[in-house]
């Protein structure tokens, strides 16, 4: 497995070499972020400049080509005042998923009230219903669906937070918070992840009635805000 101490410090003197102190902060997302890494595991890094040009695009596209496992390299790149002013239920999930390498992520945590946390839960759980449906009517792949589970704990993960004021990145931390129902989707996730057999039809099942039971009857019936259409 590639030693992510050893890569990320490689990472940051190119990073430096190529953008000096424009730098404002980098992070680890995904299974490295939160210490569950395998060989397959994506190195998903965030990088935010003091501000992003297309030929800045450019030059971190040439400085990720000459360090090691380029194609396991993938993540977020923003400049500072995109990520500020970007839409509140998205920079929850951000936010909290992010482990800081260089930098801090403290300027965001204002935007992320309870109206941010019920707003990312309710799009994230009509999005994982429409998607399985329409996967089930047409697509029929079970990586679409993999993936629907993963963004299923996603959802999850802003659920238990709303309920206890935790958040819990280590998705084993999460089935001992999260209700019942819910339990079936995290333990679902795991065998998939961990290589377990898939049975398209049951879990395709599962996942679509704990989707329409959550938009139905679970999820936080929000009124506008002042000023709001």
């Amino acid at each position: 497995m590639i030693d992510i101490t050893v890569w990320m410090t490689n990472f940051l003197q190119a990073l430096n070499a190529t953008f000096g102190d424009r730098v404002w902060f980098v992070g680890l997302q995904g299974s490295y972020g939160r210490g569950e890494a395998t060989e397959s595991s994506d190195i998903d890094v965030v990088v935010i400049l003091d501000e992003l040009t297309a030929l800045d695009i450019q030059r971190y596209n040439a400085t990720l080509d000459v360090l090691p496992h380029r194609e396991l390299t993938c993540g977020f790149l923003s400049g500072k005042e995109e990520i500020l002013n970007w839409e509140p239920s998205d920079l929850f999930q951000f936010y909290y998923d992010t482990t800081p390498i260089m930098g801090a992520l403290d300027e965001l945590r204002g935007a992320i009230d309870e109206h941010a946390v019920n707003k990312a839960i309710k799009t994230g759980v009509c999005n994982v219903f429409h998607a399985c449906v329409h996967n089930m009517l047409y697509e029929k792949s079970e990586d679409v669906l993999r993936g629907l589970y993963k963004s299923a704990s996603f959802v999850l993960q802003a659920i238990a937070f709303k309920r206890t004021g935790t958040y819990r990145k280590n998705q084993k931390e999460l089935l001992e918070v999260v209700s019942s129902d819910d339990r079936g989707i995290v333990e679902t996730f795991l065998h998939l992840k961990n290589g377990g057999e898939m049975d398209f039809d049951a879990m395709s099942e599962q996942l679509f009635a704990w989707s329409q039971k959550w938009i139905v009857e679970n999820t936080t019936k929000t009124t506008p805000r002042r000023g709001e259409i």
